[in-house]
């Protein structure tokens, strides 16, 4: 590393020029931080800020020296102001906080809609599945019934045709009594 790199050259204002308003700031900036200047009130400072159209005529010639204007003193309207905006950024972070809850928890109660709806579904699947086998076994029970009503008239069927049947059989009975009787007589000597 060179000399020169190491040891730098003390800064030097006058060497460098520098644009207008960034000059003007840099000794104003300098006479501040060197020579305390007594507080004035707000207007006062603003006035001594400007000067006058007339004087400046002149000090375009001289070197131009800087005024110093002092900040003035924090009234209970700026303390009010930056009260109410440091509230106003802590209103922000807590509505951004609340915020970021809020979608977090309507995340939440959205998954847990989903499944609801899904074990919902799963249940009407089964109550479908349900009401589709009673169904089946409420038109077996009919069908079973129809066809216990029609035995029911068979049998009745069959049995007057049975009793026909045994009333026609004791009649031939009694015919083929009557008729046998004579061939087993005994028959007497005529």
């Amino acid at each position: 590393m060179s000399e020169a790199a190491r040891h730098p050259s003390p800064y030097d204002p006058a060497a460098r020029p520098q644009p207008g308003p960034l000059r003007d700031w840099l000794a104003a900036m300098k006479a501040v931080t060197e020579t305390p200047v007594p507080a004035t009130p707000v207007r006062e400072a603003a006035r001594l800020a400007e000067p006058a159209p007339e004087t400046r005529a002149p000090e375009a010639n001289k070197s131009w020296t800087p005024r110093v204007v002092t900040p003035a003193p924090a009234s209970a309207e700026d303390a009010d102001v930056s009260d109410l905006m440091a509230e106003n950024i802590m209103l922000k972070a807590k509505l951004k906080v609340e915020t970021d809850r809020y979608d977090a928890l309507q995340g939440v109660i959205a998954r847990e809609l989903r499944s609801l709806r899904a074990h919902v579904e799963e249940e009407m699947r089964d109550l479908e599945t349900v009401r589709g086998e009673r169904d089946h076994l409420v038109a077996l029970q009919a069908e079973f019934e129809q066809e216990i009503r029609d035995l029911r008239v068979r049998i009745t069927a069959d049995a007057a045709n049975f009793s026909e049947m045994r009333s026609e059989r004791d009649l031939w009975a009694a015919r083929a009594e009557a008729l046998a009787q004579p061939i087993f007589q005994h028959r007497s000597a005529v």
